[in-house]
């Protein structure tokens, strides 16, 4: 069984990278293709051929139908095939999985699993991605590592100080407590940490203009599995929040991480920053998109290490955790209920195979 957990909804794509072009990417072990329809219409199918497993992602499309590059094979957006080589008589067999697709927040969500269990409801939403007062710049990062060790650095930012320093990273990241809240019923981790008088980094003194010293708030939400949200708020030292009315004396920044499986030992790392000020300064878009880029491929090359270390101890491994990790270790309590979850449903029943078509 696969260590993510099933019947959930995962970040495939941006909806900017799905065009009336075939679009090949795995998703949890799942070699799947994507496409825009003529209409809009975002289709997800398996990228295997039913004939001889050519993947369809090096094919064409004609009349918003896939023709396999290799024996001409032609699928419909349900997987049917719709017309084969030198016969007119199609086999009932002859058809590949879809699955079931969604574009929320400038996001296109697969469902893996059970796709008669779908359900709109359980998609995070982060608004600001596509919303006018924000403005949001955004990248993609393949880590050679599996997913659960990027969900435990997300979840524990003391790692900015040492890790981010000259970025995003200051003393007092890692010299201030948290404070972790967990709710069970919604599945859902909040990890914040409020700093009243803490240095301003580059990220935000070059991208804000403020000088001097700063109140910082990073406030976390991370829905598991795969959507991750970190409000920060910047302000003068002294700027809080008022009682009433807009915040308009702070800045405030939303930073979007969704973590998605490619197999057990890589993922697909979406990262997005959303800003409410300087909306249209093109140069404060390339400074935050170069600065947490570089940002994120730090963490990359330090989570693909790990990932090394990690798969060969792990038969006499023994962790420490401290009270930084609290976040994070409620992070794994809830994937491992819902990975078991996963389980239960499957051996309780035979549930449709993950991408059936109906």
């Amino acid at each position: 069984m696969p260590s993510w957990p099933m019947n959930q909804w995962y970040v495939a794509a941006y909806s900017s990278e799905i065009t009336h072009e075939l679009f090949g990417r795995t998703i949890c072990d799942e070699p799947l293709v994507f496409y825009r329809t003529s209409e809009g219409e975002v289709v997800a199918l398996a990228d295997r051929c039913v004939h001889r497993r050519y993947p369809l992602s090096r094919s064409h499309l004609v009349d918003d139908q896939v023709v396999c590059g290799y024996h001409g094979f032609t699928y419909d957006q349900r997987g049917a095939c719709v017309a084969a080589p030198a016969q007119k008589r199609i086999p009932r067999t002859a058809r590949i999985p879809t699955w079931e697709v969604r574009e929320v927040d400038s996001l296109i969500w697969v469902w893996i699993g059970d796709q008669e269990r779908a359900d709109d409801a359980l998609i995070p939403r982060a608004p600001w991605l596509d919303h006018p007062d924000h403005t949001t710049v955004r990248g993609m990062e393949p880590l050679k590592a599996r997913y659960q060790l990027l969900v435990d650095n997300l979840l524990d930012l003391s790692h900015e100080t040492y890790l981010h320093g000259g970025y995003i990273g200051t003393p007092e990241v890692a010299e201030t407590p948290i404070t972790t809240e967990v709710d069970d019923e919604a599945d859902v981790v909040y990890v914040s940490r409020h700093m009243d008088d803490a240095a301003c980094p580059p990220f935000y003194a070059k991208s804000t203009g403020i000088q001097g010293r700063i109140t910082r708030w990073q406030d976390i939400e991370y829905h598991p599995p795969c959507l991750y949200l970190l409000h920060s708020r910047i302000a003068p030292v002294g700027v809080l929040p008022p009682a009433e009315g807009p915040d308009d004396q702070a800045f405030h920044v939303e930073v979007v991480y969704a973590i998605t499986p490619e197999t057990e030992h890589s993922t697909h790392d979406f990262w997005m920053v959303a800003r409410d000020f300087a909306l249209d300064d093109e140069e404060v878009s390339a400074f935050l998109a170069e600065n947490n880029r570089t940002v994120v491929l730090q963490d990359v090359e330090a989570l693909d290490v790990l990932e090394v270390v990690v798969e060969g101890e792990k038969d006499r491994y023994q962790e420490l955790s401290i009270n930084i990790d609290a976040g994070g270790l409620a992070a794994r309590r809830i994937l491992e209920r819902q990975v078991e979850a996963g389980r239960a449903e499957a051996a309780a029943g035979t549930p449709a195979p993950a991408g059936a078509s109906t």
